[in-house]
């Protein structure tokens, strides 16, 4: 507060001292704090479902980039935003990885460019992440949030330190810098940029993949019959499991017959059974077989529809190996209607 007193230096006219500022009565003194700086997203996408309906298309673009965890590397496809005012990490994807994150010192709000709060916000930890970006490495520094499209985004902040050359008519992403080139490297990198589909496509692939292998990848077989073989590799990197005859029956020429196995099985989550010919049998006997899908939820017996492709009647035998068990991959989604279907040149 401010007090008038009269000074000798100044003949006698009043002066003014000012003594300590008094704050205001409001949450001791919060509303004279300096509000931090809100995160602006000037793209769109942060509060859609997708990247198709950014404002601009041409203010991005995506390249590869390695981060190291506390417990193992991470190769993931990252956008350059230059809309974006800072560098985004997704909340879940440090989570699943193990990526340490800090409290941050203020709570930040995100915004998009109309003034609409975003979702990715509030902002209320960061993460320190040693990064690779083709040749360069950095202690890359993030704000953490719930990104609703891609795993990371690096914003103006690293763009700003590093000044690359983005070449869009060659895909090219150029490290030629004063900083890149004394302090990063030696030389003069070059990444190349990716599709936005295909690399959201390849970060999905690593999603399920590594979902994958947390989980027992080993296909559950039960025995109908304390004879039935289970099914067996020819060597450790062949692609499927022999399946074995459970009974001897005879194939007659031009015609066909189902052969039981003795067995039922369950594959892994997200997958199916394929049933697929034994090439000897084909090409020497000319033996082939009808339909091979095995739904995750069937637990029948595994049968094989074996035809006789040939002139001369083939004799199967109890324990023979007439088919191989392939373990594939599968999107489990919905069919629904559109009205209209993207034109291709077909």
């Amino acid at each position: 507060m401010e007090t008038a007193r009269e000074s000798p230096r100044n003949g006698g006219r009043k002066g003014r001292s000012v003594g300590k500022r008094r704050r205001s009565t409001v949450s001791n003194g919060l509303r004279d704090r300096t509000k931090p700086k809100p995160i602006e997203m000037r793209n769109l996408y942060a509060a859609l479902n997708n990247t198709e309906a950014l404002n601009n298309e041409n203010d991005h673009i995506m390249v590869t980039i390695r981060l190291h965890g506390t417990t193992r590397q991470i190769t993931i496809n990252t956008m350059i935003d230059l809309g974006a005012t800072e560098d985004f990490i997704d909340k879940g994807f440090c989570s699943k990885y193990n990526i340490r994150t800090r409290q941050a010192n203020t709570i930040r709000e995100a915004y998009l460019a109309d003034g609409r709060p975003s979702a990715i916000g509030p902002i209320t930890q960061r993460a320190k992440v040693p990064m690779d970006i083709g040749s360069p490495r950095e202690l890359a520094i993030f704000q953490v949030a719930k990104l609703p499209s891609h795993e990371v985004i690096l914003g103006m902040p690293w763009l700003k330190q590093h000044s690359p050359r983005i070449d869009r008519g060659q895909g090219k992403i150029s490290f030629e810098s004063e900083r890149c080139t004394t302090w990063c490297l030696n030389e003069s990198p070059m990444v190349y940029a990716i599709p936005e589909d295909e690399a959201r496509e390849e970060n999905l692939n690593v999603e399920f993949g590594v979902a994958q292998s947390k989980k027992d990848q080993r296909v559950r077989v039960k025995k109908l019959d304390q004879q039935a073989k289970i099914p067996t590799r020819g060597s450790a990197q062949a692609a499927g499991h022999d399946l074995y005859a459970n009974e001897s029956k005879t194939i007659p020429a031009r015609g066909q017959e189902v052969v039981q196995n003795g067995i039922s099985i369950t594959p892994p989550r997200g997958t199916y059974g394929r049933i697929a010919p034994r090439s000897g049998m084909a090409v020497k006997h000319q033996i082939a077989f009808n339909a091979g899908v095995i739904d995750s939820d069937y637990t029948g017996e595994i049968k094989v529809v074996l035809a006789n492709m040939g002139n001369e009647d083939y004799q199967v035998k109890n324990g023979d190996r007439i088919a191989q068990l392939i373990t594939e991959k599968i999107v489990e989604g919905d069919c629904y209607e559109v009205h209209t279907l993207k034109k291709t040149n077909r």
